[in-house]
């Protein structure tokens, strides 16, 4: 058993950890939860003896080993994946060493009787223990199991670690660590480069896992199937639920309900004998009884309730510059490294106003796709930004790119515009930075922490097309909610990248598919694709399987495929992209409608410049709607008819 007792850390005048203490037993599988900043990280630094607490101390068994993926780390370059994941096998050897040199004393001595003889035997039942808890000779066998499971290909084994990304390399951090079989793994957000497919893999690796797993992550389905205890920290305090995420935060709401209860029953009760003390205590008569009454009060322990921690990010966009109609075209694009064919001549439009999901298997193409875009890896084929695009791109990595020696105020200030200079500190205020921690080193900022300043940062500029990969890395869920209110109030361009099927429920009205290759297009949000996929869950769709029913499209071939007219396949195509063009334009103009009537129906925007752009936007809006009414029924027409 490990045990934390009356830790305590102070940054300034912070309390991050308040004088904790608990207990990890064996087979414990534990989540730490808490919103960014909370202490999380820093704890499992404490625990795995990387860092030193202010107060308190950690008492582990004698012997017993600790293994700890964290969010910074880098490999040694020049080594092949295998290479680098069979640096293992060095302790494999110290114990073999270690086994024969013990076996060797024990058949030479002749001591038999003697204390430090019989401890020989304590000693080669422990070091067996762990040569076989290591793998000993199915060591290499177990390395290539774990590197497969979490997306390796065979192929990538004896390519140098300098050429995968830092996703990638983490994961092979991750498998050395798996390889050790720890007593206790400390897992500091594993899922965060992780495709489901992979994540799958490792939960059930968990499941049969022999020592006791510590896991930080902001993935609710990943904590429910891995973790069976779940410890909060907030505030500098720490609460203790032997239940899993989803059941915690019944019991986090039951208890604190409980609490107020009590508290509020309690209060009551001390001001009752409280106004009986100054009632008793002028009556000579009664002065005992009120004697009597004021010791009762002192004696009371007095339930306290706990402030909660309610603060959470003020994020909203400022309105996208107008751009041209045409945001994004994409033509007979394609993409090969080396002998990887990742993209074969896929075609894609994106209109002004649209918002779209890339999904799918991990190395499929999304981020690849989402760098031609932008200009940051070239490519075969067409690729055209229309007219006044303004782009703000946030990548998988954007947070690891902050330089660690600059302050936060500094970093904000290095990627601001001139006349933003004067709005700086209120901005990283409303990104939950104030006071003393604008003038903190990134270095010590924890990866929640780094993500908001990134975003900040990029929020700075006008945007009119917004491109995120994987935004949800690293934040809370608390963080996670508020970015995604502010992206369906955002009434720009929208490209998101995400494995989050909850963060994208309700976020786009495109979902593009990648698949073997190619592009697929289902025009609703990620739980129509899912509909029209026929499968239950986006897991099923990270690990490419196959629905029963697949939605036609303008990317799939068209419905009179026996047809080998090419002008008749031709014209139906463009009649086809007429129609959609059309109709996603009344949708657009029935969006901003809505908008601003629901701007319009604020009494608190009367008579303001915000109401009176409202009402202009509705005006707009409806003269234009009606135009659009009769394209689009035209062109619904003009589709039957030539069908």
């Amino acid at each position: 058993m490990l045990s934390i007792s009356n830790i305590g850390v102070k940054y300034g005048d912070r309390n991050v950890l308040d004088n904790i203490s608990f207990a990890i037993k064996d087979g414990d599988r534990l989540g730490l939860v808490g919103k960014n900043g909370a202490g999380k990280s820093t704890l499992l630094k404490i625990i795995a003896n990387h860092t030193s607490p202010h107060e308190g101390s950690i008492a582990r068994p004698k012997g017993s080993t600790v293994g700890f993926l964290h969010q910074d780390m880098s490999l040694p370059k020049g080594k092949t994946v295998m290479q680098e994941t069979l640096s293992v096998l060095e302790e494999v050897k110290t114990l073999e060493a270690e086994i024969e040199d013990v076996n060797q004393q024990i058949e030479t001595r002749t001591d038999y009787e003697s204390e430090s003889y019989l401890d020989l035997f304590n000693q080669i039942e422990e070091l067996n223990e762990r040569y076989r808890m290591m793998g000993g000779q199915t060591i290499e066998a177990d390395a290539q199991k774990i590197l497969t499971g979490l997306g390796f290909m065979l192929k990538d084994f004896d390519r140098l670690t300098d050429e995968f990304s830092g996703g990638w390399q983490m994961r092979i951090e991750l498998t050395k660590m798996l390889l050790k079989n720890p007593d206790y793994l400390l897992l500091d957000e594993p899922t965060n480069h992780l495709d489901i497919e992979s994540i799958i893999w490792l939960e059930k690796f968990l499941e049969t896992y022999e020592g006791s797993v510590i896991v930080i992550s902001h993935d609710k389905t990943f904590l429910d199937n891995v973790t069976n205890r779940t410890i909060e920290i907030e505030l500098g305090n720490i609460y203790d639920y032997k239940s899993n995420y989803s059941r915690y935060l019944v019991l986090r709401a039951e208890r604190r309900e409980q609490l107020q209860s009590a508290y509020e029953n309690q209060q009551k009760e001390i001001a009752r004998k409280e106004r009986l003390v100054e009632k008793f205590r002028a009556k000579a008569t009664k002065a005992k009884m009120a004697q009597s009454l004021m010791k009762e009060l002192k004696r009371m322990d007095v339930i306290e309730v706990d402030v909660s921690d309610g603060s959470k990010m003020k994020l909203r966009f400022d309105p996208a510059p107008r751009a041209g109609e045409m945001v994004v075209e994409v033509k007979k694009v394609s993409k090969s490294y080396g002998n990887l064919h990742v993209l074969n001549e896929v075609d894609l439009e994106i209109i002004r106003g649209d918002k779209v999901a890339f999904v799918g298997k991990n190395g499929e193409g999304k981020s690849t796709l989402t760098k031609i875009i932008l200009g940051d890896i070239q490519a075969k084929g067409h690729i055209k930004l229309g007219h006044n695009v303004q782009v703000g791109y946030y990548a998988q990595n954007q947070a690891e790119t902050l330089n660690p020696k600059l302050t936060v105020l500094q970093t904000i200030e290095l990627n601001s515009p001139e006349e933003k200079r004067t709005q700086l500190r209120s901005v990283l205020g409303s990104f939950l930075f104030s006071g003393e921690d604008v003038d903190k080193k990134v270095s010590v900022l924890s990866g929640g922490e780094r993500a908001r300043l990134a975003m900040a940062c990029m929020m700075l500029r006008p945007i009119n097309l917004l491109v995120l990969d994987e935004p949800t890395n690293h934040l809370d869920i608390r963080s996670k909610d508020v970015l995604k209110q502010a992206i369906a109030d955002y009434d720009g361009t929208l490209i998101i990248v995400s494995h989050d099927r909850d963060f994208l429920e309700g976020l786009t009205d495109k979902v593009i598919e990648f698949n073997e290759k190619k592009l697929k297009t289902y025009l609703g949000d990620v739980q129509y694709f899912l509909k029209k996929r026929d499968l239950n869950n986006f897991r099923d769709v990270s690990l490419g399987k196959e629905g029963d029913s697949v939605v036609a499209t303008t990317l799939a071939k068209p419905k009179v495929e026996k047809v080998k007219d090419k002008d008749y396949q031709n014209k139906l195509r463009q009649l086809q992209k007429e129609e959609q063009t059309a109709e996603r334009r009344v949708s657009r103009l029935e969006d901003d409608i809505a908008k601003a009537e629901k701007k319009m129906a604020d009494m608190n925007t009367f008579g303001t410049p915000e109401y009176d752009k409202a009402v202009e936007k509705y005006n707009q809006a409806q003269s234009k709607l009606e135009e659009a009414m009769e394209t689009w029924e035209k062109a619904t027409m003009a589709l039957e008819d030539f069908e």
